[in-house]
């Protein structure tokens, strides 16, 4: 059973026997390269999602970069890390949109109609903004390389970095489809996705947090998106990275993880509420 029969001369009753549904693998791989597929053919979305990331790094590297301290390390390799892994909420945002899309254009009742089962339209959803994430995460790391980032760390290290961030990424991305549930419209759910890009500025993400005030440290240091810049940093940047963040490579990467499973823990179920009263 392919979701592409999803026409309306093959959509399925809802009656039809259990025994005859598709699996939750089969239906969400379906869903899954729709997903793929829509945003590979619309080329707004594979340019924008291309050049937003480089222009806004671009803008960092080379115009606020010569006034950036960046606590002992060059500001190319504390500025690149913080990229990398906050282009996670950069496609968060477009995910969120999706969804309100798809609600609003009816494909989600279109999928309740056919014999699948319900979870598949979330995961395969997931499974979707994963891939497109990949994409822009290369993309991301060879502009890096190009303007002056260097590894320092270990290959498997750097792997490793770049496997947290697709656990970030799926963590967060249940909090950006919980937001396109409840915003109704894709102009909404951009509006309400945006509201989360401020936080990437109150972080470790292009600036040391010891440079803000120092009412704002408490924050900027603890929240999820500090420990995930610092982990994707300690581990591209190796034994010299420790100095200037103050803490070991697991330190963060420990914290990162938990708070990975706290915004799946916290966002997940309201986005299966949500999509269960849509």
């Amino acid at each position: 059973m392919a979701i592409r029969a999803a026409t309306p001369d093959l959509v399925r009753p809802a009656s039809v026997p259990s025994a005859h549904q598709a699996g939750l693998g089969v239906s969400t791989l379906e869903i899954a390269r729709r997903g793929i597929l829509k945003f590979l053919r619309t080329p707004q979305l594979v340019v924008v999602g291309t050049l937003q990331g480089a222009m806004f790094l671009l803008l960092f590297r080379y115009v606020f970069g010569g006034a950036i301290s960046a606590g002992g390390l060059s500001y190319v390799d504390f500025l690149v890390p913080g990229f990398i892994a906050t282009s996670v909420l950069f496609g968060g945002m477009g995910s969120a949109a999706a969804v309100a899309e798809d609600l609003q254009q009816g494909f989600v009742d279109r999928l309740r109609s056919l014999p699948i089962p319900r979870s598949a339209a979330l995961t395969g959803r997931v499974l979707a903004d994963l891939g497109i994430l990949a994409w822009s995460l290369v993309i991301t790391t060879v502009i890096g390389f190009l303007v002056g980032f260097r590894l320092h760390g270990s290959v498997p290290a750097a792997v490793g970095a770049l496997g947290l961030c697709l656990i970030f990424g799926i963590a967060f991305d249940w909090l950006f489809i919980a937001l396109g549930m409840i915003s109704g419209t894709p102009q909404a759910a951009q509006g309400i996705g945006f509201m989360v890009f401020p936080f990437t500025f109150v972080s470790s993400a292009y600036v040391p947090v010891s440079s803000m005030p120092g009412w704002m440290q408490s924050f900027a240091a603890n929240q999820p998106i500090t420990m995930m810049v610092d982990a994707v940093r300690a581990l591209t940047l190796g034994s010299g990275a420790k100095a200037a963040l103050g803490h070991p490579t697991g330190y963060f990467v420990v914290r990162a993880l938990i708070w990975s499973a706290a915004l799946v823990v916290a966002f997940a179920p309201l986005a299966v509420a949500r999509y269960r009263k849509a």
